[in-house]
């Protein structure tokens, strides 16, 4: 491609741009004359190309969210916001899953089952060796040693297989991933001995028999040796397991408790990167994946962070003047509600903390009305005067407010501004009832 390094006019030449009212000539480097730099057919091509996939994901969402999973399976960051797309769409992504799912991600009735090449430390040779050991006469796998007894161990190396089994690949045939991951070493010597000796010829006295006198694919894997019993790994090990292995969560997420809570009471989120605003108060619940704690040149500590919510992740820094507040908070699997600024820091955000606290002490006043209410304007004065009463200053009104219209047996939740958030959640509530308010006073997860 030819680097355009300036732009004159040229008087009337015999080049113009097609589609374009205005002609627009460009100096090239080399001296040459370019035209038509963004003309018609190019624009109709892209109208048509945008009216065809709004169509597919408005008619075929299921079809649709899954191409698009396919097509960004080698970038995290882009499969994190389309799972999240996903999830805002009420499609589920199951986890992977060695007896259905195949390479890409593929529509399964209203689900979408995960794809084995956004899995990590499987390449795509193993996962053809894979498919095609499924393909054969043995079918879907029974167990893990049948699947190590017909697969190319060459191939499926012990690192993808403990891959597979950490991401809850093999969930539906052994729910417990720590006992599997004990099984593998017996189960793997097992199996190697038994391919070298049906590659030198000699036939297993038993899988002879069971197989009716002939040799055949099928496998004696109830012979195969384990390990002695373990407890299976705790429900935050899996996920931070499928975390390093997916580089997101599959089958449940930390932050899944306060979803709803999260739509009500987080300003933004944080996989919305082209929409954020910059520079301007926001607040986000979120999960503490990792912390850095350092000293300044003055002797000042300070934190980097980094943070995530069901959407995406990003860093977040907190500077001294906010550490001593937080840092208490600063723990990784810490949920909490943050304060702060979202900034540009070259080509990536980040969020400036001014604020945290658990989002499990974080508390919320909802105030109920009627729909009439709600239309009256002196009712609305009325809430107002209260409430500016107890905002408090900076940093100190941590309180939202949520008002829930109630119309028949049905609700609407409305988020109060932040300038209406209040300090202290239990002395508003009191006051609002002293002027006939009908108020709830509890923490967001209660």
């Amino acid at each position: 491609m030819v680097k355009i390094i300036n732009r004159q006019s040229l008087g009337k030449q015999t080049v113009y741009d097609i589609g374009v009212e205005k002609d627009h000539n460009f100096i090239l480097g080399n001296g040459l004359v370019a035209s038509n730099c963004f003309n018609k057919s190019h624009s109709t091509a892209y109208a048509y190309i945008t009216y065809q996939t709004a169509y597919l994901k408005a008619n075929y969402p299921v079809e649709y969210m899954a191409a698009l999973l396919t097509a960004s399976s080698n970038n995290t960051d882009k499969l994190e916001k389309y799972l999240d797309t996903c999830h805002r769409m009420e499609i589920d992504v199951e986890p992977p899953d060695i007896n259905r799912s195949h390479i890409d991600f593929t529509p399964d009735n209203d689900k979408i089952l995960f794809g084995l090449s956004a899995v990590r430390n499987l390449g795509q040779g193993a996962i053809e060796n894979i498919l095609e050991a499924r393909k054969e006469a043995g079918g879907q796998f029974a167990a893990l040693a049948d699947l190590c007894a017909r697969i190319d161990l060459n191939i499926v190396t012990r690192r993808a297989l403990e891959a597979l089994i950490s991401c809850g690949a093999f969930d539906k045939i052994k729910a417990n991933r720590n006992q599997l991951l004990h099984d593998l070493e017996p189960v793997l010597s097992w199996a190697q001995s038994r391919a070298k000796d049906q590659a030198s010829g000699q036939t297993n006295l038993f899988d002879f028999s069971m197989n009716g006198g002939e040799n055949d694919n099928t496998v004696n894997y109830k012979d195969a040796p384990t390990a002695s019993p373990v407890e299976d790994l705790t429900a935050s090990e899996k996920l931070k397991q499928e975390k390093e292995l997916l580089g997101f969560y599959v089958s449940n997420h930390p932050l899944k408790a306060t979803k709803s809570a999260s739509a009500m009471l987080s300003t933004i989120m944080l996989g919305d990167k082209e929409t954020l605003p910059k520079k301007k108060p926001v607040n986000a619940i979120v999960l503490v994946s990792e912390v850095k704690k350092i000293m300044t040149k003055n002797n000042d500590p300070m934190a980097f962070v980094k943070i995530e919510d069901i959407s995406g992740e990003m860093e977040g820094v907190v500077f001294p003047s906010s550490y001593e507040r937080v840092s208490g908070y600063l723990e990784e699997d810490a949920r909490l509600i943050v304060w702060g600024k979202i900034e540009q820091k070259d080509d990536r955000l980040q969020m400036i903390i001014e604020d945290a606290e658990p989002i499990e002490q974080v508390k919320m006043v909802m105030v109920d009305f009627s729909l009439e209410q709600a239309r009256d304007r002196a009712f609305q004065n009325q809430l107002q005067q209260v409430l500016r009463q107890y905002v408090g200053k900076k940093n100190e009104a941590k309180v939202p407010v949520i008002g829930r219209i109630k119309v028949g047996t049905q609700q609407q939740l409305v988020r109060f501004g932040q300038e209406y958030w209040v300090k202290d959640a239990d002395l508003t509530s009191q006051k609002l009832r002293d002027q006939g308010f009908a108020v709830e006073s509890n923490c967001i997860l209660g």
